[in-house]
């Protein structure tokens, strides 16, 4: 730039500072782009580390004294304090004060243009094309991001943005009208380009990413899930030449083989994350070459991909140990059995988060394998895995007492047993329990109340944020206003099918039904979020207060006093260690007593049991596909983890590929 102090900025070779040095989860439906974590892209905010980028103008002693003394502080001190503005008005207003402010806030300003709406990018557009303007403002812009327009956007729109040609992050997800023609020309003559989102540019074709990795050597983050026309002669290409990229997206890639998925493997060893969800023609080499060759790879998600056997574990060697592996997501590799579960173990000893949804063969002994993560498993998805029992997972609670999230959606076989040791995890958050038939309201209590002192005073607050019951029909009203009295920090109840609330007092607070759901899965819908919660709460302590009255208060007092006396005898909650506590409420024949009943429940209900409790709640039962709210649960492991993510705002913490 002629007059800005830019020219003396930067070489093309140097480094981006603007790193992370974890991988955090991203949130769903938000606007995101795949690397960030922090909403609305087009804010202005730049990290500390980032100012050494910044240039700094050279004056003379005498220009110094004819600025007025404001004006004497030194640039980077300058830039260090506009960059705590987060409002893009302020900085603009910095700009107007002198031309020392200008000139150290315009980047600030500029690196991450304000696109979102119509009228801003007309804004941006008329200003990067303006003829002697006192700075070149096209030489300014670092992050672009055109998400929020995405179904306005077109090739016409983004063509006059291409005398960009410094941007580091280009953020174009669902811009479903952008093809070829207009994305080249942004991408065409850029070498600073860092990360890249294409999510759902189904329109994009090879042509494209070849220009990719002939212009782009710096690249270390791509995205282009959902561009189902991409096949492996171009993503090899990336390979090959770009070879920083740390975080690789390619869901839905469903051309994709093998081939294209070993050349990133062998060529880009820093991968941290690799997503591969619904990538069906990759198969058992994909996973062994991956392993085996990409020493820092922390997240690795095969959701899907169903040609994933156990062959892809056992190929890998023997003294293969993954230190880094965090993520595993295998949802729906139905092929895996015990055998390849024992081995990612041994493989991933330090793994965080594992999701098994939907691998339809593991058994009681690829949940013993799991139990071995111990302290280091904070996530395990296990719903539909309907061979497990409850000695399983009484074993995994054992060994593992940090998990906070827990899906057993589907898993029929489980009774209050496993619940009760459920309740004994003192950092549970989340738990899913959907279509878990046989539980009752004697674990519910335990749940809610969670380690006890011999007293039987809860030791802590619950920690439960999200619970999941639909079709858990033997639950009552009284059993989850317990757990809704003991756990404040509850937000998301979800209950649908449960016929005990499915009356108008109690279904005025749960939320509306999904348009997309038929007449029946509307009149069984019960879920309750937010606010929801919270009134359900303070119905039911004043329907509790109402019923005390209409029997005498003393009466009503003395019987609440004896029920609780009666779940602090019958499940014996005085035992500090989880493990003695849960136990001791079964009795010689492996069953324990309902507080309110008194009578036993067999701890290890057999099939035929929960057949026929199933048939005594036909009406509650006979759902349609979809009616249960356990797919809820799948999608925010997708996410937590993430781990999913949606494409839109940036912010250095997550965006910037890691060191």
């Amino acid at each position: 730039m002629s007059r800005f102090r830019g020219e003396q900025r930067r070489s093309g070779d140097a480094p981006s500072e603007s790193s992370s040095a974890s991988s955090p989860e991203r949130a769903a439906f938000d606007d995101n782009d795949f690397f960030m974590a922090q909403p609305n892209d087009s804010q202005s905010s730049i990290g500390i580390s980032t100012f050494r980028e910044m240039s700094v103008s050279q004056e003379t002693e005498r220009e110094r004294r004819q600025r007025p003394p404001i004006s004497w502080l030194p640039a980077e001190l300058l830039i260090a304090t506009f960059s705590k503005l987060s409002s893009p008005a302020d900085l603009r207003n910095c700009m107007l004060v002198s031309k020392t402010w200008a000139e150290n806030s315009v980047e600030l300003l500029w690196h991450r243009p304000l696109c979102n709406s119509w009228k801003n990018l007309l804004n941006v557009v008329h200003s990067i094309r303006k003829q002697k303007s006192y700075f070149e403002y096209a030489e300014l812009v670092k992050r672009l991001n055109l998400t929020t327009l995405a179904t306005e956007v077109g090739d016409g729109t983004i063509m006059p943005l291409a005398i960009c040609k410094r941007i580091e992050r280009l953020t174009l997800a669902n811009c479903k009208s952008l093809s070829d023609t207009g994305v080249l020309p942004l991408i065409e003559g850029n070498q600073s380009l860092l990360a890249l989102d294409f999510t759902g540019l189904e329109l994009i074709t090879n042509i494209t990413l070849t220009t990719v990795a002939t212009n782009c050597p710096r690249l270390q983050g791509l995205n282009v899930s959902g561009c189902t026309q991409l096949t492996d002669e171009s993503l090899s290409n990336i390979a090959r030449n770009c070879r920083s990229l740390k975080r690789i997206k390619l869901n839905d890639c469903s051309q994709l083989t093998d081939l294209s998925i070993r050349a990133f493997a062998y060529n880009c060893r820093q991968v941290l994350e690799i997503d591969l969800q619904n990538c069906s023609l990759t198969s058992d080499s994909s996973v062994t070459s991956l392993v085996a060759h990409a020493s820092c790879l922390r997240e690795l998600r095969l959701a899907h991909c169903s040609l994933t056997t156990d062959d892809a574990w056992l190929s890998v060697p023997n003294d293969r140990v993954l230190e880094t592996l965090r993520i595993l997501d295998l949802t729906a590799c139905e092929l895996l059995t015990d055998v390849a579960v024992a081995k990612i173990v041994a493989v991933a000893p330090r793994l965080r988060n594992l999701v098994l949804a939907k691998c339809k063969r593991i058994t009681d002994r690829a949940v013993v394998s799991i139990a071995r993560l111990g302290k280091n498993l904070h996530y395990v998805h296990l719903g539909h895995c309907s061979q497990i029992t409850d000695s399983g997972v009484i074993d995994l609670v054992r060994a593992c007492n940090r998990i906070r999230y827990i899906d057993l959606a589907c898993c029929q076989r489980l009774t209050d047993a496993s619940v009760i040791h459920l309740a004994m995890l003192p950092k549970l958050r989340r738990i899913g329990l959907v279509k878990c038939h046989t539980i009752t309201d004697a674990s519910i209590y335990l749940l809610g109340r969670g380690r006890t002192s011999a007293q039987g005073v809860p030791l802590e607050t619950r920690s439960l944020e999200r619970v999941h019951l639909s079709y858990c029909v033997n639950l009552t009203l009284a059993g989850i206003h317990d757990l809704l009295k003991h756990c404040p920090r509850l937000t998301h109840l979800s209950v649908t099918g449960v016929q005990a609330f499915l009356r108008d007092d109690i279904t005025a607070f749960c939320r509306e039904a999904p348009t997309e759901f038929t007449e029946h899965q509307r009149e069984v819908f019960c879920v309750f979020s937010g606010a929801g919660v919270r009134d359900l709460r303070e119905h039911l302590d004043r329907v509790a207060l109402h019923n005390a009255a209409a029997d005498g208060e003393a009466a009503g007092a003395d019987d609440e006093e004896f029920v609780y006396n009666e779940v602090e005898v019958g499940l014996h909650p005085g035992a500090l260690n989880g493990q003695e506590h849960a136990s001791s409420s079964l009795n010689a024949g492996g069953g324990f007593v309902h507080p309110y009943t008194q009578t036993t429940v067999n701890a290890h209900a057999n099939d035929d049991d929960q057949q026929v409790t199933g048939m005594l709640h036909a009406t509650a039962l006979n759902e349609a596909p979809g009616d249960d709210d356990d797919d809820e649960m799948d999608s925010e492991y997708a996410t937590p983890v993430p781990s999913t993510g949606g494409a839109g705002a940036d912010t250095d913490s997550n965006l910037s590929p890691l060191d």
